[in-house]
C-alpha cells in the first residue's frame, strides 16, 4: 500500500506541474456542461415575425396581440406584400403573419376568416414548430371568438392556412445536408491541415524547413494548397451526392456556391495551421482541432440548435464561428436561390475569419522559426 501511495503522490505532483492535462481535466468537464446545457435547446423562442395587415380593424389588431403577447413571436414590423420575399431571402423573419382584408367584417357577419402565415422553411425542424405554435394561437383565439364575442356554427371563426416556403414537404434532408457539408469540410480541413505540420515536428524535419530559402507567407500557402484541393474535391462532391441521393436542389449559383465553400475552407485551414502551432504532437493536435472544428460546428452553427433560443452570452460567442455564416450562405444558394446581393455580409464574415486565422497562424509559425 505504501508503494501505491507513493506512486500516487508522484502522478499527483505531475499532473500538478502539467498545467495543461490539469486544465483537461477540470477546465474541460465544465465547458462541456455549459455548452450542452445551453445550446442542446429544442425549444424554439424569439420567432422574428412580420405581419401584413391588409384589414387594419380591431379584429386584425387582437390576431397580430395573441402573437406578439406569446413568448414565442418578436414583432419586427408591418411589411407589404412585395416586401416579404426579400426578408425571407435575407433571413430578417422567420414567419409572415397575413390578415386578409375585411376579416374584421367577416368575424362581426359570424362568417369563417382564413389566416394566411408563411413560414420560412429552410430550418425543417424550426418550420414545424413555428407551424404548430401559429396554429396554436389562431386554434386558441377562435375558441375565444366562438364563446365570447363571435359566436358562430360550422367552421372556427378563424381558419390557418400556413404556407411553407423554400421546403414545403418539410423534408429534414433538405434542412440537415447542408448542415453535414458544413460540419464535414470544416473537420477535415481542420485535422488534416493541423497533423500535416506537427508531423514534420515529430519527424524533425521542421528544422530543415527553418534553414531553407523559404518565408513563412510561401510555407502556409504551400502546405495549405494540397489541402484546400482534396477538401474542395470532397465538399463539392458531398454537395453532388446530396442532390442525387437526397434529392437536395441547387436553385442558385454554382460559381458564388464554389466560391462560398472555399472561403470557409481557407478559414478552416487557417484554423488547422493556429492549431498546429501550439501542439507538439499529433495526439494533442488532433484533441485540439476536433475541439475547436466538431463542437462550434455542431453545437452554435445553428445547425441543429436554433442559435435565437440559445442565452445572450451563447449567442453572442456564435459571432466567430464560420460555420454560422457559411450555413446562411449554404442555404441561401442551394434553397432559396438567392445571389451576392443577399450574401454577402455573411460571405464578408468568411473572408474576415479565413484573414484573421491565417494571419495569426503566419505570426506564430514566424514565431517560432525566428
Amino acid at each position: 500500500m505504501k508503494k501505491a501511495l507513493a506512486v500516487g503522490r508522484k502522478e499527483f505532483r505531475q499532473i500538478v506541474r502539467d498545467r495543461r492535462t490539469l486544465s483537461v481535466l477540470l477546465v474541460v468537464p465544465i465547458l462541456f456542461l455549459l455548452l450542452f446545457g445551453y445550446a442542446l435547446n429544442w425549444d424554439v423562442r424569439h420567432v422574428r415575425l412580420a405581419v401584413d395587415d391588409q384589414d387594419h380593424t380591431t379584429q386584425s389588431r387582437d390576431l397580430v396581440s395573441a402573437f406578439v403577447d406569446s413568448d414565442y413571436f418578436d414583432l419586427v414590423g408591418a411589411v407589404r406584400q412585395d416586401q416579404i420575399r426579400g426578408l425571407m431571402n435575407r433571413g430578417d423573419v422567420r414567419a409572415v403573419l397575413v390578415i386578409p382584408s375585411g376579416t374584421g367584417r367577416r368575424l362581426l357577419a359570424g362568417r369563417t376568416a382564413p389566416i394566411q402565415v408563411l413560414i420560412n422553411g429552410d430550418d425543417a425542424n424550426t418550420a414545424t414548430t413555428v407551424m404548430g405554435y401559429a396554429q396554436a394561437l389562431l386554434n386558441g383565439l377562435s375558441t375565444e371568438y366562438r364563446l365570447a364575442r363571435y359566436p358562430v356554427t360550422g367552421r372556427p371563426p378563424v381558419t390557418v392556412e400556413p404556407r411553407i416556403w423554400y421546403n414545403p414537404e418539410l423534408r429534414s434532408a433538405l434542412f440537415l445536408v447542408p448542415g453535414l457539408i458544413a460540419y464535414i469540410a470544416m473537420l477535415t480541413a481542420v485535422i488534416s491541415t493541423a497533423l500535416s505540420v506537427v508531423r514534420e515536428k515529430e519527424l524533425g524535419t521542421m528544422e530543415q524547413v527553418r534553414m531553407a530559402p523559404l518565408g513563412t507567407l510561401s510555407y502556409v500557402t504551400g502546405k495549405s494548397l494540397p489541402y484546400f484541393l482534396v477538401s474542395m474535391i470532397s465538399s463539392l462532391g458531398i454537395v453532388v451526392v446530396a442532390m442525387w441521393l437526397f434529392d437536395l436542389p441547387m436553385r442558385g449559383s454554382w460559381p458564388l456556391l464554389v466560391l462560398a465553400i472555399a472561403l470557409f475552407l481557407a478559414g478552416g485551414l487557417g484554423l488547422g495551421l493556429l492549431v498546429s502551432t501550439v501542439s507538439d504532437s499529433q495526439q494533442v493536435a488532433f484533441q485540439i482541432a476536433a475541439l475547436v472544428s466538431f463542437m462550434p460546428t455542431l453545437l452554435l452553427s445553428g445547425f441543429i440548435f436554433p442559435i435565437a433560443s440559445m442565452p445572450v452570452w451563447l449567442q453572442v460567442t456564435t459571432y466567430v464561428v464560420p460555420a454560422r455564416y457559411f450555413l446562411v450562405v449554404l442555404r441561401g444558394i442551394v434553397l432559396k436561390g438567392v445571389g451576392l446581393p443577399i450574401v454577402w455580409p455573411d460571405m464578408l464574415a468568411l473572408v474576415a475569419f479565413a484573414g484573421v486565422v491565417l494571419g495569426l497562424a503566419a505570426v506564430r509559425l514566424r514565431r517560432e522559426w525566428a
